[in-house]
């Protein structure tokens, strides 16, 4: 869909939309039970600690990060700018306490100051159109003292074990058929809105720790993945191990100063 009333925001959400009924399909969005699970929660216990707070999620999608963070007793705003992933997680969250859902931006969120004490994001950052406005904004809404919490990764390159990683997994997806639910899957669409946002030759923590400087954030400090991507390999099938091994992606946190 191209128009010049249609920009790239809309294109994005457009993208996340039409992905919403299978997104939790695709390997590396669900987080199963298990292993998997305890990864994920791990760095958002550590970061946030043992107290209630009051947590944003932004571009919670399908509400699988949601649940992490509810499950530790914090108070959570699910925010997303999709209709359609926002309608999964309702469903999958119907009547829990301390969890509200609200369609908004993630850039330009129209929350109040100094309204939360933790952001949480999941591979939200490398799809910003305009990153250091979004960080001031979440330098914004955050308490003195408030949290960020981010999992990313470097999605344009592939690392040197992935450039293997990815000529075998093409192999299989000859032999046994492309997984229809991959990114992949979607590559048109995706390699379009790579092509457009800032970080389209990849997101590196080097590029983007500068930014959150600037914003006002401090004590920035990265985690590795590791951790994450061997749980995941433990309940995964091999073309899912594989996939585990073709970026790099990592674990940030800030505070606001």
């Amino acid at each position: 869909m191209t128009s010049d009333n249609f920009h790239l925001k809309d294109e994005i959400k457009e993208y996340w939309s039409n992905r919403a009924q299978t997104f939790d399909l695709a390997f590396g969005h669900r987080i199963p039970p298990g292993p998997e699970f305890d990864a994920w929660q791990r760095p958002i216990r550590q970061a946030l600690g043992d107290v209630p707070l009051s947590v944003l999620e932004l571009a919670s999608g399908t509400g699988e990060v949601t649940q992490l963070i509810h499950d530790l007793g914090h108070d959570v705003t699910a925010l997303d700018f999709s209709e359609a992933m926002l309608s999964v997680a309702r469903h999958k969250h119907a009547n829990k306490p301390r969890l509200r859902f609200l369609l908004a931006d993630a850039e330009n969120t129209m929350e109040p100051d100094a309204r939360y004490d933790a952001i949480v994001c999941r591979h939200l950052v490398w799809t910003l159109t305009q990153p250091e406005k979004a960080f001031e904004e979440w330098h914004r809404i955050l308490k003195p003292g408030g949290r960020l919490l981010v999992f990313d990764g470097d999605w344009a390159r592939l690392t040197l074990t992935g450039r293997i990683a990815a000529t075998v997994i093409r192999l299989v997806d000859r032999l046994s058929g492309q997984d229809p639910y991959y990114d992949s899957a979607q590559g048109e669409k995706h390699k379009r809105i790579m092509e457009q946002i800032p970080f389209s030759n990849g997101l590196r923590p080097e590029r983007i720790i500068p930014l959150l400087e600037h914003a006002g954030f401090d004590n920035i400090s990265l985690q590795s993945h590791a951790p994450i991507a061997a749980a995941q390999r433990k309940q995964a099938d091999f073309r899912n191990r594989l996939r585990t091994r073709l970026y790099r992606r990592f674990i940030l946190t800030a505070t606001k100063a």
